[in-house]
């Protein structure tokens, strides 16, 4: 880190930065200027759970409800978010194809700011040729994502199995997002090896957690080791097929937050893949966990602010519009 955004982030850690206020949980409620720099948005969750209801919901009473359109322009709304790229939201596998259909039905409309899809599928399976095959040539599906947490076990990624699915995806001119558990993040960067014509998208910094990094006593018990998180993120970013997307970390932030809390994550994968490879996301509604959408975003302009104008428009707006091939 050099020695400007070593100060930065120890400004940061005083309160000593306007923006600081805004940035702390709860805080930040004004209108920011249209001035600031367009977003992209390249996790945007939505579900009508009169289309489809991901299983998961049914212990989330934040999130068990729905979170459509309406309330993500609502939740958008001041920030500049121009784009959006749809993200699956890991239904049963049964309601794969309807979930894509109606997102791109979306897409289609020009009525919304979602231009594109990631959806969902699953590598492994024995289907997974045919079901890509249904959405070949479509313009707005640009990946596809299964979500490696949970209850799927550690080494799944890297099955012979899984490797030829996700060549298929390679073949197509198709991406995968690695969401993965940071424990696990070894296996990404195997399959990245494995798959080296297709391109990858880490989600949510290697799904690190605030608390790993945090430098106060109520920080909570983190989830990881955070020295071997950096070598893990270190050796992934050294694939020339692999980008990196600085989303999600906010839900998993330790309560009254600050964005310096959030600072040595983003700053590392930020110098790690460079300011071509990397690209932002909003993570809604997942990101009320720990901070509204607003919240997120002002924490994240602060932590970037020291960083040249042009590297902080890569990441917003211009690395998604060449990654994911959106009109400008």
């Amino acid at each position: 880190m050099s020695c400007s955004r070593r100060q930065f982030v120890q400004q940061a850690a005083g309160g000593l930065l306007t923006g600081g206020v805004l940035a702390r949980a709860g805080l930040a409620t004004t209108d920011e200027p249209t001035t600031a720099f367009p977003i992209v948005d390249t996790h945007q969750h939505l579900w009508d759970l009169e289309v489809v209801r991901p299983p998961w919901l049914k212990g989330s009473e934040l999130l068990n409800r729905r979170f459509a359109m309406p309330e993500y322009r609502e939740a958008t709304r001041g920030l500049n978010v121009v784009k959006a790229v749809y993200m699956e939201v890991a239904v049963d596998p049964r309601d794969h194809v309807t979930e894509a259909e109606h997102v791109i039905g979306l897409c289609r409309s020009k009525q919304h700011p979602t231009v594109a899809a990631v959806i969902g599928g699953r590598p492994a399976s024995d289907e997974f040729g045919d079901y890509l095959a249904r959405f070949k040539g479509n313009p707005y599906v640009k990946g596809v994502r299964q979500v490696l947490h949970g209850a799927t076990p550690a080494g799944h990624c890297v099955s012979d199995e899984y490797v030829r699915g996700i060549r298929l995806l390679g073949d197509a001119g198709l991406s995968f997002d690695l969401c993965l558990r940071a424990a696990d993040l070894k296996d990404g960067a195997k399959l990245t090896e494995l798959c080296p014509d297709t391109r990858f998208i880490v989600d949510h910094c290697g799904n690190a957690d605030p608390k790993a990094f945090a430098a106060r006593p109520d920080g909570g018990k983190p989830s990881h080791d955070p020295a071997a998180w950096k070598r893990d993120m270190d050796a992934l970013a050294k694939r020339d097929n692999v980008i990196c997307k600085i989303s999600g970390i906010v839900a998993s932030a330790p309560k009254d937050w600050t964005a310096a809390d959030l600072a040595p994550i983003v700053n590392h994968c930020l110098d790690a893949f460079g300011p071509d490879r990397v690209v932002f996301g909003g993570d809604w509604p997942v990101c009320l966990k720990g901070a509204t959408y607003r919240q997120w975003v002002l924490a994240l302009r602060e932590i970037v602010a020291s960083r040249p104008a042009a590297e902080q428009r890569k990441l917003w707006h211009d690395n998604a519009v060449r990654f994911y091939g959106l009109e400008a």
